[in-house]
């Protein structure tokens, strides 16, 4: 076979070709690569200023290109929820859920968002069904977190204690105050029904609650009320005694049970000097009318009047004014007792708005005291303590 130069040339020629290929291959991938981190980035950008509706649309615009992207899809579902969508964050999370390319462990974090979404939207069965279905999983114990919330949701106190009592032993974290109170739940449920037997259940269930938490003051506020009823104000004045130690500014939501557990066993004068005690630590509007009406009973309505009127002094209050008011009015003259009903009458909004209780977590405020807030669901955000005396302190 004879040689010929013009082979020279073939050599550089396809090297020339290839190397061309390659930089015009390497262009398209810079393009699409640069395009899809813009817009992921822009999405980033909007979350850290938080500005979620126009996160939410730069990442449906990188979905769109790019629709293999699982995470972005988690991301995008996620800022559904939040933004209260859970219909769509729904879809997103089934549509990923239904994807055949998904590894065990991304269908279980699917399925996972899945049933925050269900809970967000109020799909409880649905919820309580998907989180069931993660156990054994990597996200069990997550999982079964929500599945505590959800039972409390629907006051299943029996399950929520086997739950609680499940997370203390698989994720290490104490449920013991938690469990104190579901306890505290059933007990309240017995001692209210009039079935037989049920009164001595409500005592296990409180017994059982100190176990869980030995210093928490509602079990021995419980005993003692319930005592009270009972016609044992001997154990009564024994069970709130242990309150005024370990936590006594939760004596106010007791105070005139204290009072008349202590006239029960002829200790009145202790009684009154154990919560006057307790108002120089703590100023309380319930503790200063439980106070006032028992001086009144046992000295007489001049010098209770008397003795509230240097304490308004000491610590000015409307509330208090409000009670120094309704105490006087009985026995003001006629003349007297019309302008005493008009300053009531101007000061009825401002004490009722003071008056309230306040969780000290969402804010929000009711009339009762609350164990466990209606707003958040958190167990102890309720100060015993009134609006007004929340915000002298």
């Amino acid at each position: 076979m004879e040689f010929q130069a013009w082979w020279l040339l073939v050599i550089p020629l396809f090297f020339g070709l290839g190397w061309i290929t390659s930089r015009l291959d390497q262009k398209s991938v810079q393009r699409e690569n640069r395009h899809l981190p813009d817009a992921y980035f822009k999405g980033l950008n909007f979350l850290l200023s938080e500005q979620s509706d126009k996160a939410i649309d730069a990442f449906i615009d990188v979905v769109r290109l790019d629709p293999d992207t699982i995470e972005l899809h988690f991301a995008l579902g996620n800022l559904f929820r939040r933004r209260g969508e859970s219909d769509r964050a729904i879809r997103v999370h089934q549509n990923l859920i239904e994807r055949g390319d998904l590894d065990p462990s991304q269908r279980e974090h699917a399925l996972f968002e899945l049933g925050q979404d269900y809970l967000k939207a109020g799909l409880i069965d649905r919820a309580e069904d998907a989180f069931n279905r993660l156990e054994g999983t990597e996200y069990g114990a997550a999982a079964l977190k929500f599945r505590l919330e959800i039972v409390q949701m629907v006051r299943d106190w029996p399950q929520a204690i086997e739950l609680a009592e499940r997370l203390d032993r698989i994720a290490g974290e104490s449920h013991q105050r938690q469990i104190c109170h579901f306890h505290c739940e059933q007990a309240v449920k017995a001692l209210a029904s009039d079935e037989p037997g049920t009164r001595e259940r409500g005592a296990v269930h409180l017994e059982n609650a100190l176990r869980a938490d030995p210093r928490h003051p509602r079990p021995r506020l419980l005993q003692g009320q319930q005592a009270l009823a009972n016609g044992e104000p001997a154990q009564a004045v024994k069970a709130f005694q242990h309150v005024a130690i370990d936590r006594p500014d939760y004596l106010a939501l007791v105070a005139g049970e204290w009072i008349a557990a202590h006239r029960a066993v002829g200790k009145l004068a202790q009684g009154i000097d154990g919560l006057e005690g307790l108002m120089h630590e703590s100023a309380s509007i319930d503790v200063l009318a439980a106070v006032a009406s028992a001086r009144s009973e046992r000295d007489g309505p001049d010098a209770a009047l008397a003795w509230a009127s240097d304490d308004l002094r000491e610590s000015p209050s409307l509330l208090g004014l409000a009670t120094l008011l309704q105490m006087r009015a009985p026995f003001a003259p006629p003349q007297e007792r019309e302008e005493i009903e008009l300053v009531q009458k101007l000061i009825r909004d401002q004490v009722r708005r003071l008056s309230r209780y306040q969780c000290q977590h969402c804010g929000f405020k009711a009339r009762q005291f609350y164990w466990q807030c209606p707003g958040c669901n958190r167990w102890d955000t309720y100060s015993p303590r009134r609006s007004e005396e929340l915000e002298r302190a």
